[in-house]
Parts: structure tokens; sequence; C-alpha cells
């Protein structure tokens, strides 16, 4: 099969499905396809890959330093951030090692930061250090005035969410992964020693299954008999400044963490752009990821304290993700060998960190529950992405490129410089886009300051005549 195939699912039964294909589902995927003597089906509801969480957050590579100690979060973003730096080098995904400033603003804030200090080496983080009033001035001198002091994070670094999630769901597919898309579970069941997953494509079989359905992780878990954590949507909206206003700011700007999470920053994109936000709305409705004027009213009030200059600046964007919170502080990973099940659920905002360290976790716990893997594990072949971030060469910038290509000296959206070479790439990659925001996350086409105003038609010309 073909990941673009929408037919009938395969009769047969899988060694594993996995539901869910953002970051953490294919990571999973990932993992499993080191061992090819199992057939594994990655499931999705929509079109595309990392279309969740995956493709609406901060994304920031982070260190770890405020997780929870001794939490399994803590364990795993802490790995997890060491392994994905180490594959986005490998990989071609860009990563910025800008670090980042907890800002305290009052008294309150400022008899906090000591305090997170010892936090981050009870989680194995030794790097940070207190500055002072001038230094926090020195080092970033558009912040907005009266900030007391700051903890300074020099480890915390900004990566491409696209490319990461790609990345795996590429390395997957090529290794054997079946891909399901447009394929929604509306029923999980266990009638035997196989799991049934009545889907909007047909029925598909395995003999394990691992949930990372996000949002819905919840409601398979209650399906097959569990009622371990509820998923609560917490949606967060975000402001995309244009990139003239990222000579405004050199580090992630972080308020003093509250209950609700990290609270509102300021943070610069590895796209050229800056980010305001996010809001933290706890919802009823997992399909509300819209914007709202309230939020983006309250970001601009925080963001007019943090970084007073950036709102002068234009947005050229507005966004909202939905987290997957529970009531529980940690994530809700848990194996059920009697059923030969796994869920992955409850993973926030630090997923995407630690996305690798979560799928090596997953996969020990299927081999201790018995999943027979028979024959050596192999080494995966090396995936090569391409560059989206601002910070390295792009191919309109490589002249032994473009000589070799011309398509790659030929632009196409002329905001983000991206050339018809590089959407001809996406549109014949192993796992193309089915529709233009998929295009955008490889190309970062239309993504720019006029939204596709000028470049529009002929990124949809090159879209469907790949498609014809």
């Amino acid at each position: 099969m073909t990941v673009t195939d929408r037919g009938p699912l395969p009769s047969t039964t899988y060694d594993v499905a996995i539901v869910g294909a953002g970051v953490v589902g294919c990571a999973i995927a990932r993992a499993l396809a080191r061992h090819p003597g199992l057939r594994i089906a990655l499931v999705e509801a929509q079109d595309d890959i990392g279309q969740g969480t995956s493709k609406a957050n901060t994304a920031i590579l982070h260190t770890g330093f405020d997780t929870v100690p001794g939490s399994l979060e803590a364990r795993l973003v802490r790995e997890g951030s060491r392994l994905l730096a180490g594959y986005a080098a490998e990989s071609g995904i860009p990563v910025e090692p800008v670090g980042a400033l907890l800002v305290a603003w009052d008294e309150e804030q400022l008899a906090a930061l000591p305090r997170l200090a010892e936090k981050a080496e009870r989680n194995d983080y030794w790097h940070t250090s207190l500055i002072g009033p001038a230094a926090l001035y020195e080092r970033e001198p558009h912040l907005g005035p009266g900030a007391l002091a700051a903890l300074h994070v020099p480890g915390e670094s900004i990566i491409c969410p696209w490319t990461t999630t790609l990345a795996y769901a590429t390395q997957a597919v090529r290794h054997g992964v079946d891909l399901h898309l447009d394929c929604r579970v509306e029923q999980a069941s266990r009638p035997d020693e196989t799991h049934v997953l009545r889907t909007t494509r047909g029925l598909l079989r395995a003999r394990w299954l691992v949930s990372a359905a996000g949002l819905d992780a919840d409601t398979l878990d209650r399906q097959l008999g569990h009622d371990d954590f509820t998923v609560t949507p917490r949606r967060g909206q975000l402001l995309v400044f244009d990139k003239l206003a990222r000579d405004l700011v050199r580090h992630i700007l972080l308020p003093v963490p509250t209950a609700l999470g990290k609270g509102v920053l300021v943070a610069p994109t590895v796209y050229g752009n800056v980010l305001l936000g996010p809001t933290a709305e706890d919802l009823d409705d997992k399909q509300a990821s819209g914007s709202t004027a309230d939020g983006l009213t309250l970001l601009r009030d925080k963001g007019r304290r943090i970084l007073p200059d950036l709102l002068d600046e234009e947005v050229t964007a507005v966004y909202a993700g939905l987290r997957a919170a529970t009531e529980h502080d940690d994530y809700r990973v848990a194996a059920h060998p009697d059923q030969r099940y796994v869920t992955v659920g409850g993973i926030r905002s630090t997923g995407l960190t630690a996305s690798l360290a979560i799928a090596d976790h997953v996969t020990g716990l299927l081999a201790e529950a018995g999943l027979e893997q028979t024959g050596p594990v192999r080494a995966l072949a090396p995936v090569r992405m391409p560059n989206l971030g601002e910070a390295f060469p792009r191919p309109y910038q490589r002249p032994e490129l473009i000589a070799a290509d011309p398509e790659y000296g030929t632009l196409v959206c002329h905001c983000e410089r991206v050339s018809r070479g590089e959407i001809r790439d996406a549109l014949a990659s192993t796992i193309p886009p089915a529709g233009l925001g998929g295009l955008r996350r490889r190309t970062r086409a239309r993504a720019g300051r006029c939204q596709g105003f000028y470049c529009g038609a002929a990124v949809r010309e090159l879209f469907e005549k790949a498609g014809a």
C-alpha cells in the first residue's frame, strides 16, 4: 500500500496497531520499525500526520528543568531532550540553542526563582543561574520595564516540530510500517485474542494495540474497560509576529510557571518569527481549536508588559492548539499485558521533547508484556529532512544546489523564499501532503507575511498538477 491509499484496509492481522500519528505515535512507529519481523499499522483519523497538538505548539526543545521531580515525565523529557538533539543533528531538523530566561516581575515571583533553580537541580539540570536586572536588560534590551531578575536556563532550545514528526513517520514508512490516513477509530474492542478497530475505512485487526490518540486517548481507554484518566482539552492560542520582529528577542522569555502551565511566553522560532502565547483555557469541546477575541486580547496585554515593542510589529498568523491535559500532573503511560494493550495518555506540551524517550519506554513495556520480537534489532537508514530553519542555508542560498537543479533557484513563495524545487520534492516525498496545509508544514510555502495572497494560486497549481 501507499500512504495516499484511502481504499479498504488489509484483511490480515497486524502484530501492532498504533492509534494516533502525532509526534508521539510516529515516534513509537519508528521505534517498532527497528524490529523487521513485526507488521505494524499506524492509524490516523485525519488526512496527514501531525495534525493535532503536534502542529500547533510553542516548538521548544525543553531541558525538563521545571517538570515534577521524580515523575515519569521528568525522566522522559530529560532523556528525550538528549535523544532528540542528536536525532535532529543527524536528520537536518533545525534546532537553535537560544536559552531561556524566567523573568520575575514582582516580589513573589522573585522569591520563587531560587526554588525553581533548586527544582532544576532535583531534575538533574545544574546549569541555571540567577541574574539581576542590569544583566537581564543587557541580555534583553527590549524587555518591558520593571523586571526584577531572571533565572537563566541556557539549555532550552527552539526546534521545528513539523519536520520532527515527518522524519519519524518517514523512517517508519520506509521500513515497512503501514500508515493509514483518514482512518478514524470509532470503536475498539477485543472479543478474542485480537483487537478489532472499527474505523471509518473498515475493520482493522491487530494482536497488540498502542493508543497514542492524544485528545481521544481517554475515550479509547474506556472502550477497553479502563477509567484511569480524563482528558480535558486545554486550548493554547498564539500570535505569530513577522520576521522583522526577530531582532527584538534573543532568548525564550518565560513567566514564572503556575499550576495551569508555563504561562504566556515570548519566543523566537526557527522560521525567523516571534511567538506570543499560549493561553491556557480548559474546555469541554475537543474540537474547539479556534481563536477568540478574548484570548487574543489577553495575549496582547501580556505581551505589552513582556516586550512592548513587539505589539508594534505585524502579526502574520494566529493559531490555537489543544493540549491533552488530565487531572494528573504526570504522563499516563500504562501497559495492560492481559489485553496486549499500552495506553499513552496525558502527553502535554513536553511531548515533542520527550517523544523518542516515550517511544523507547513504550517498546520496553510491550516487550515486558510479551510482544514477540523475532530477529535482531536493525538500525534504521537515516533520513535527511528539508531545512526550514532561517539559521541554516536554505536551497535558494546554495549556489551548488541551484547549479545542479535550477528549480531550487526559482522562488514561488517570496515571503518565505520557497523554491519550486522544494515544493516538487515535498509533493513527491514518501509521505506527500494531502492538502495545502500539509504542504506549508513541509516547505513553509504560504506561511509568510502575505499568507498566500501573492503565491497562493501558483502553489495551488503545483499541488493540483502533482495530484493529477
